[in-house]
């Protein structure tokens, strides 16, 4: 979600205008939001001058400061979003995330310094929400909405997802944020899609998706305890997003959207973006990510992160 799917066969890019709006000297990179990511702010808050650049195009020089394996409608499963076109599954980001450790090794020439470096870098994997929005709500591109309850594919979900993330473990990785899933029901494109009954949401979708995150939340818990020389923390969105007060922000996106829920090329967007949850159709808005990346790095509540915020990750 930062430049990777720029070379790929997808309409699932974010590399034109209103996107990156209010990003750097207004370019459009990739990311799909009017401004910074949730990565970009966690990277900022954890102090690197720079953001961590796309794995599709970095260089040796920067290699060692971090790389971001994202890719717009890339899920868990290796079929979701194959209806967009090509993108880079959690398995292929696993692969790539080989490629940079032996680039790594090889600009070093020092294997011991290599493990020891991966082990003291904070990996976040924010995924699972294309693996209901481009897959398990679309049943006439997919099937696993026939084969699974709502139940059992959260279940099967997480033990693939169990299994990406013990390979990062094994792969040399010691502090890892794993991200819950947001209000997938609120997207303004779901709303669209499934219609409300009066409700502000798409009340079904969230249910969902909650068992996704309670499940995943006891995986981390499960992963602390079986690999105790690591630290796995769970970052609950729902507790992040969950509005203070009782302002209701209406899901209604910030720019003008196509049929697929993206941004209409060179279209103009909303102008009070700071008062925009969505962007697009799915996507939220720099203040939206903010508040994600801020509750995350340091959580206002204790349910915002367990067992710990990202700051304490850090520390660790």
């Amino acid at each position: 979600m930062n430049g990777n799917n720029n070379g790929l066969k997808t309409t699932a890019k974010a590399n034109y205008p209103p996107y990156g709006i209010d990003f750097s000297k207004g370019v459009s990179t990739g990311r799909f939001t009017n401004g910074r990511t949730v990565a970009d702010i966690i990277g900022q808050l954890l102090g690197f001058v720079d953001f961590i650049p796309p794995y599709a195009t970095i260089t040796d020089k920067v290699i060692t400061t971090g790389v971001n394996y994202a890719s717009g409608s890339a899920g868990i499963r290796e079929e979701s979003g194959s209806h967009l076109g090509d993108r880079i599954s959690l398995d292929r980001q696993l692969l790539n995330h080989v490629t940079t450790i032996s680039r790594i090794s090889a600009l070093q020439s020092n294997k011991t310094f290599t493990a020891e470096y991966l082990k003291k870098c904070i990996y976040l994997s924010n995924i699972g929400s294309n693996d209901y929005i481009n897959n398990y709500l679309i049943p006439n591109n997919y099937p696993t909405s026939n084969t699974y309850t709502v139940d059992q594919y959260a279940t099967v979900l997480v033990q693939q997802y169990s299994q990406q993330l013990k390979t990062l473990y094994n792969l040399g990785a010691r502090k890892i944020a794993v991200f819950g899933l947001g209000q997938v029901g609120c997207a303004p494109a779901e709303i669209a899609m499934f219609g409300t009954n009066g409700k502000p949401c798409v009340e079904w979708i969230n249910d969902a998706v909650m068992l996704f995150n309670d499940r995943l939340k006891h995986l981390v818990e499960k992963l602390n305890s079986d690999y105790s020389d690591a630290k796995f923390t769970f970052i609950n969105l729902k507790s992040i997003s969950a509005p203070q007060g009782d302002v209701p922000v209406p899901s209604v996106p910030c720019c003008q959207v196509r049929e697929d829920g993206q941004c209409v090329a060179n279209s103009i967007p909303c102008p009070l973006r700071i008062l925009s949850i969505f962007y697009d159709g799915f996507h939220p808005t720099e203040v939206a990510n903010t508040l994600v990346a801020t509750r995350s790095y340091i959580a206002l509540l204790p349910t915002d992160a367990s067992p710990y915020d990202i700051s304490h990750l850090a520390r660790l």
